[in-house]
């Protein structure tokens, strides 16, 4: 199939291109790239006052499946992916049970491979069953194609066990992705350590909890020399532990969630339990470090943590609400209405932080509009306002503290591997 799209501006941080043109692509790949194309084709996309980017890549999503699958599918977490315009996910093993050898990692691929909606790459579990008792066969599930390991959502505590597998991980070449949550201090807190939690009367989460651990997990991969990657940084001593680390050239990388950058604790008395998430939304001085981490770099990605609960699990008291929330099909509209339009990123940057840097954190391929690559492309209309709806989500779950906010930018069309996967307000696959 032959599709071309027309005199949009395209945006390219690998390429260093920032200017309008034409894209053609033909069987999954690019094959030209010029200020003007005029060719008959299958299909003709009219970009005008669009940007044209590389494919978005989220590196922290939770599909559910197997085990959870009234909270979210691997096929109805891939059709939000692409409505959001991420043409890449990375599966998080917090399933049932838990991907955490190779035939698990091998069934996830195959049911991905079947649906052919978004490309997915799988993390493996760091121990076994998450229990943080042993470790599981990392090399196994690293030939079965894993891009990285983690605990996700737990910390291995035992040091010992976590810097074998650190060992073990920098022989594979593997990025190691830490939770880092102090489960010796954390108790039953349910949301940050402030005011508002005193006036709620909830058990609280200090940022002690977080820091801690980002120190610790830090010094271990510095004296191992593995790729160390932390998970949602939430906290002012979590970019300053970043920072640091990356000052002394340490192969440290750092994500932060769109809700860390956007909301405090305060959410918590108008959302409830759709404002719990772990780690918690913070301090108004926290969101400033992170904006300022973003800005110097210390915070190379942006990802979702993409959190999928049900109504009925959500809907009960605050300590005993799972923590999560959904956020493939917001992201963008956030990442754009408070980063772009506020003039804390560039386009380029922006681009870099949820495309170019997360490719490179997984190993995938380099995400570039040029001849000869997958095509692997997101438009987007920078132009457009709306209000966010829940109810329109293709995610299974609901659960957003975003619901009715005012954004900025939507996703138009993604192309996965050439083939349009999603289209600005056309019908969605319904999902039995």
């Amino acid at each position: 199939m032959k599709i071309l799209i027309k005199t949009g501006r395209v945006i390219d941080p690998l390429n260093n291109i920032d200017r309008q043109m034409d894209i053609l692509i033909e069987n999954g790949l690019i094959t030209e790239v010029k200020a003007s194309i005029k060719i008959v084709v299958d299909k003709e996309i009219n970009a005008k006052n669009l940007w044209i980017v590389p494919g978005l890549i989220d590196v922290h999503v939770h599909l559910r499946e197997p085990g959870f699958e009234h909270k979210e599918t691997i096929e109805t977490g891939s059709l939000s992916a692409v409505k959001g315009g991420f043409t890449t996910i990375c599966c998080m093993p917090n399933t049932k049970p838990v991907i955490d050898t190779a035939k698990m990692v091998e069934y996830i691929n195959n049911k991905a491979d079947e649906k052919q909606i978004v490309n997915l790459k799988v993390i493996g579990s760091i121990t076994k069953k998450q229990e943080g008792q042993e470790l599981s066969d990392i090399e196994e599930m690293h030939k079965a194609g894993i891009c990285a390991i983690s605990e996700d959502g737990k910390t291995v505590m035992d040091i010992e066990l976590f810097e074998k597998a650190m060992i073990i991980a920098k022989e594979l070449n593997l990025p190691i992705m830490s939770h880092c949550e102090d489960h010796a201090i954390v108790g039953k807190g349910a949301m940050h350590e402030g005011i508002v939690a005193e006036e709620l009367g909830i058990e609280s989460i200090p940022s002690l909890v977080e820091d801690r651990i980002i120190s610790r997990d830090v010094d271990l991969a510095r004296k191992v020399g593995v790729k160390l990657h932390i998970c949602h940084v939430s906290t002012k001593g979590g970019v300053e532990l970043a920072r640091k680390a990356k000052q002394r050239n340490q192969s440290v990388t750092a994500e932060v969630c769109p809700h860390h950058f956007t909301l405090t604790d305060e959410e918590v008395k108008a959302w409830g339990t759709d404002a719990k998430m772990n780690p918690p939304l913070r301090s108004k001085e926290d969101i400033e470090a992170i904006i300022e981490g973003l800005k110097d770099g210390t915070i190379d990605i942006i990802a979702t943590d993409h959190a999928p609960h049900t109504d009925e699990e959500k809907n009960v008291e605050f300590s005993e609400a799972p923590f999560g929330i959904v956020g493939l099909e917001t992201a963008w509209s956030i990442c754009m209405t408070e980063l772009l339009e506020k003039g804390v990123l560039s386009p380029m940057q922006l681009i870099e932080k949820m495309s170019v840097n997360p490719a490179k954190l997984i190993g995938a391929d380099e995400p570039r509009l040029s001849v000869g690559e997958k095509a692997n492309i997101t438009i987007i209309n920078p132009n457009e306002s709306y209000r966010i709806n829940k109810d329109e989500f293709v995610s299974k779950s609901k659960n957003t503290p975003f619901h009715g906010k005012e954004v900025k930018g939507s996703v138009i069309y993604t192309i996965v591997n050439g083939e349009i996967k999603y289209c600005y307000k056309k019908a969605v696959p319904k999902i039995q």
